[in-house]
């Protein structure tokens, strides 16, 4: 078999990469190591940024966001049990929609199958060969089969633990990493939201999120230590600790219920420089991770899609490759934009262990700033809402 781009991995960048260059008619195959099941009942954040939903628009797949998705004007911040809100509509005339990753997966998924598109699930051993050679492939067995794909570029967009960056030589690459010492215990209930817009808490006990899936799905978060089990904390315990953590408005008038999923997620940021070797290009979490507090995953993950997407429709249509040399460059520039902000949100919003009363104090200082301040308010609604991406 033979194709011009090997896609390695079904996830939402690899989807969103396939649909852009089938539009363009850039021959592609998607190799997902798990079924599509698996992949469509993964339970994933999705706050989109306004250029995610116009790169989405652009594939085809915007009419249920559209109709399902929920916009979101504000945010509200909350620190010692006193809320106040940032006006994103107001501040940056943008706003961000609430729309799960797991909804935009099926949609792509649906459209690529409607038109053709070839994914290959279940595929097993994947392995780029030859990378940067005239005769480059990709290597993977299909119900116990070995099969070979000869292709032109390879796109790495199977995550975090994904071979696609293991096959870089390590001299060849930089990693910058931070661990942070937390996680974030994150349940789903079938309850009203406790407001119509997202509840960023700092707390004395730690950071809590209240967020939501649709009118009658939350999904609430609290930190947590990262020994704790998730079998120590029983409903009962996870809603009072929420509540405490809570503006006491929200605390007062929440909704509780039994969860349905419970997990206890730890937090990192990570970035791999550079995020290309030769004619293997990284995208999303092969190359980056960012904490979930700025809610920046999979915007930064169609960021990178934008980017190598007009890579390769200018080498192909126009015999063009400046902008794929440059992919990394450019990718990294907002990449590095997007980590300084879910550092800033993590570090203003969470307990750290060797936290004092004077760390306290500052974070309360820089809320309390924050919430009188429009230039400090306008500095946060543009990086939430999204940067732009550099016109190419």
């Amino acid at each position: 078999m033979r194709t011009k781009v090997v896609i390695i991995g079904g996830g939402p960048s690899g989807l969103l990469l396939s649909r852009l260059l089938s539009l363009e008619n850039i021959d592609n195959v998607v190799l997902e190591k798990q079924s599509r099941e698996h992949v469509q009942g993964r339970i994933r954040a999705g706050v989109l940024e306004n250029g995610t939903i116009e790169m989405l628009r652009l594939a085809g797949v915007s009419k249920r966001l559209d109709n399902e998705g929920f916009k979101h004007n504000g945010i509200e911040l909350s620190f010692k049990n006193h809320g106040f809100r940032i006006d994103l509509k107001k501040l940056t005339d943008k706003h961000v929609t609430v729309y799960g990753q797991t909804e935009v997966t099926k949609d792509l998924y649906e459209i690529i199958e409607k038109e053709n598109g070839n994914i290959i699930n279940c595929a097993e051993d994947v392995l780029p060969q030859k990378v940067g050679e005239i005769n480059s492939f990709v290597t993977f067995k299909k119900n116990g089969i070995e099969n070979k794909i000869m292709c032109d570029f390879v796109a790495g967009c199977d995550g975090y633990h994904g071979i696609s960056r293991k096959v870089i030589p390590e001299n060849l690459i930089n990693v910058f990493e931070r661990i942070y010492p937390f996680g974030w215990l994150g349940i789903l209930s079938e309850t009203p939201p406790v407001k119509e817009e997202l509840i960023y808490a700092n707390h004395g006990n730690g950071f809590a999120l209240a967020s939501m899936r649709n009118n009658n799905l939350s999904r609430y978060y609290i930190q947590t230590s990262l020994d704790d089990r998730v079998e120590a904390w029983d409903d009962k315990r996870f809603w009072e600790e929420l509540k405490r953590r809570l503006p006491i408005e929200a605390s007062e008038s929440i909704i509780t219920g039994p969860s349905i999923e419970k997990s206890i997620a730890p937090l990192r940021s990570f970035v791999c420089e550079p995020m290309n070797w030769n004619n293997l290009f990284l995208v999303g979490d092969a190359a980056h991770i960012v904490p979930p507090t700025g809610a920046k995953g999979l915007n930064l993950a169609v960021s990178d899609v934008y980017y190598l997407f007009n890579g390769l429709k200018k080498h192909y249509l126009f015999n063009d490759d400046k902008d794929l040399k440059n992919y990394s460059t450019r990718a990294l520039s907002r990449v590095w934009k997007a980590i300084r902000f879910s550092w800033w949100m993590t570090t203003t919003f969470h307990k750290f262990p060797e936290q004092t009363s004077f760390d306290q104090r500052i974070q309360d200082s820089e809320l309390e700033y924050l919430e009188n301040s429009i230039a400090s308010q306008t500095v946060l609604a543009e990086n939430y809402v999204g940067l732009p991406y550099e016109e190419l």
